[in-house]
């Protein structure tokens, strides 16, 4: 069976895929969404801590970063959807990023003034009275808690690298859902329970995908926005031979823990916290809990799997202790439950952090992968880099030899989209861990 010809096909409905849509639909294209999922949101992005942060190892990160959290803060204007709906919202609560070796902080704050993000240094006695309860000591580096080193005492004390302007965004797969229906206003459909089985080409160009129900959607546009199953797709696609920079699957935990009384501003939100040092991050959650993640600290064996659907979904309780107990370490009064609790799921990891925005060597078809981890904050812009580049070498550009500049609307920042070209060098000076 042969469907209609839709103007672009978006595999994937995550936060990507659908921001995706939703700017490919407002430059008039007909646009199809397919899922493997029953509905928007439920992959890698259901599993988000959805952390609005601006520190990157590159400009083009920080500004991406920086030019998205202005999207977010106006979220019900570029959604324009009409009527009354509930919507994902912004909590700015501050992010402190404390100090260890893997981070410059000159080289960070440097980009930041760069690239126009507002910062402040905190020193010691500072965190003691910003974040009542911290233990600011330096336990660099990271180890595994069942190390007898672990529990060391602190070699001196950090300071803080602190963004007035971070956040989280309350509802990950809500803010999909906002986007998706942002398209839909706009002509975009979504098909659920399809799953991808092959792609269609014609010479060098795409020509449609088909399903594994037996339909063919035919297209000149395919947008391989897939999460962790990007890399399948690509095979099956018969692209990639010309990628520097590859992506794996690769399964991460988020735990639940309740909140010590101090970690606290204004309404019972404390700001983010990515402590590098110990290997951990927490921010807060609704009901006065904090959702505390790791940083891929050397010490822990990465968990990379081959196929994203044998995942286990459930936390484990080794992974959920190392990480809650780090987090007690920073913060003495966070308990330790027998039993985890959290939320398991599989990150679609490029080998340098850095996600891929390109076109490829099969002409139409696109690429928005190795994103997780890491790119749920820039998704509503990241729309608006893929229509932008679509736009451009539909048209005839020559993005590998001319990189795409995007000039951000909100900040003025001019970002090189060549920056997360699928071919460029692997940095030497990249993070190498989900900080990017």
């Amino acid at each position: 069976m042969t469907t209609g010809r839709p103007d672009a096909v978006v595999v994937g409905a995550g936060v990507i895929g659908a921001a995706v849509a939703l700017e490919l639909a407002r430059t008039g294209r007909q646009v199809v969404v397919v899922d493997k999922a029953g509905a928007v949101g439920h992959g890698s992005t259901s599993a988000s801590s959805a952390i609005i942060r601006f520190n990157y190892s590159t400009f083009d990160g920080v500004a991406t970063a920086w030019e998205a959290q202005h999207l977010w803060t106006s979220w019900p204007d570029h959604l324009r959807l009409t009527g009354r709906r509930p919507l994902a919202a912004f909590h700015r609560t501050g992010a402190v990023l404390l100090d260890s070796p893997a981070v410059t902080p000159s080289g960070v704050t440097a980009l930041f003034d760069r690239a126009g993000v507002r910062y402040e240094r905190w020193d010691a006695p500072t965190l003691r009275r910003r974040l009542p309860g911290i233990d600011p000591g330096r336990y660099w580096p990271p180890k595994p808690v069942d190390d007898d080193a672990f529990f060391d005492a602190p070699t001196g004390e950090l300071g803080a690298l602190v963004t007035p302007d971070a956040g989280f965004v309350d509802d990950p797969q809500l803010a999909a859902q906002n986007l998706a229906d942002a398209a839909g206003e706009l002509g975009a459909s979504f098909l659920f329970h399809h799953t991808v089985v092959a792609v269609d080409r014609h010479a060098d160009r795409v020509a449609g995908i088909r399903l594994a129900d037996g339909t063919r959607i035919a297209t000149p546009v395919v947008v391989n926005a897939a999460g962790p199953w990007s890399g399948g797709l690509n095979r099956l696609s018969g692209v990639g031979s010309d990628f520097t920079i590859g992506v794996r699957p690769l399964r991460e935990e988020v735990h639940q823990v309740v909140a010590p009384s101090g970690h606290t501003t204004g309404p019972g939100l404390g700001p983010v916290v990515a402590d590098l040092d110990l290997g951990t991050y927490l921010r807060a959650a609704s009901g006065g809990h904090l959702l505390v993640g790791g940083t891929e600290p050397p010490c822990d064996l990465p968990e990379w799997i081959d196929d994203p659907d044998e995942a286990d979904p459930r936390p484990t309780a080794h992974r959920f202790r190392t990480q809650v107990t780090r987090a007690a370490r920073r913060f003495p009064e966070i308990g330790v439950p027998n039993r985890p609790l959290g939320v398991a799921g599989v990150y679609d990891a490029a080998d340098d952090w850095t996600p891929i925005y390109d076109r490829t060597a099969l002409d139409g078809y696109y690429v928005a992968m190795g994103t997780s981890g890491n790119q749920f904050k820039n998704a509503p812009l990241v729309g608006r880099y893929l229509a932008t580049l679509i736009d451009l070498v539909e048209a005839g550009h020559d993005h590998d030899g001319d990189p795409v500049r995007y000039r951000c609307e909100h900040t003025g920042n001019v970002v090189d989209l060549g920056a997360f070209s699928r071919r460029r060098p692997a940095r030497a000076g990249s993070a190498r861990t989900v900080m990017g």
